[in-house]
């Protein structure tokens, strides 16, 4: 089932215990760490993932930037997913390393000024 946001909604926040990861059908949706602004994510991009993964509380702040269209999925749905849809775990990799690279980015242009 798909749940619709109104924009400025804080959808978790840091510290929070996870309830599942969510994936944006439509509209924006802002990721804040330690309040600074890391990305934004789209449709088609997933969040609050991590959380699942490594199975601690949430470690950053989601709050829609628009109106906002998603589906949360669960860690049961989760589990089921990675283990049997390969190409749903390639795209949870993919968007993790992409974050990583980003961080990387910003920690080198953060050390060079």
């Amino acid at each position: 089932d798909a749940r619709l946001i109104a924009a400025g909604t804080t959808i978790f926040e840091t510290g929070d215990v996870r309830d599942g990861m969510y994936a944006v059908l439509d509209g924006e949706v802002d990721i804040f760490v330690n309040g600074k602004l890391v990305e934004t994510v789209g449709k088609g991009g997933i969040f609050g993932e991590m959380a699942l993964i490594v199975g601690e509380n949430r470690t950053a702040t989601a709050v829609a930037k628009t109106d906002v269209k998603l589906v949360v999925v669960d860690e049961r749905r989760f589990l089921f997913l990675v283990q049997q849809t390969p190409n749903f775990s390639l795209h949870v990799m993919r968007v993790l390393t992409e974050r990583l690279r980003s961080m990387d980015e910003r920690f080198v242009r953060a050390t060079r000024a």
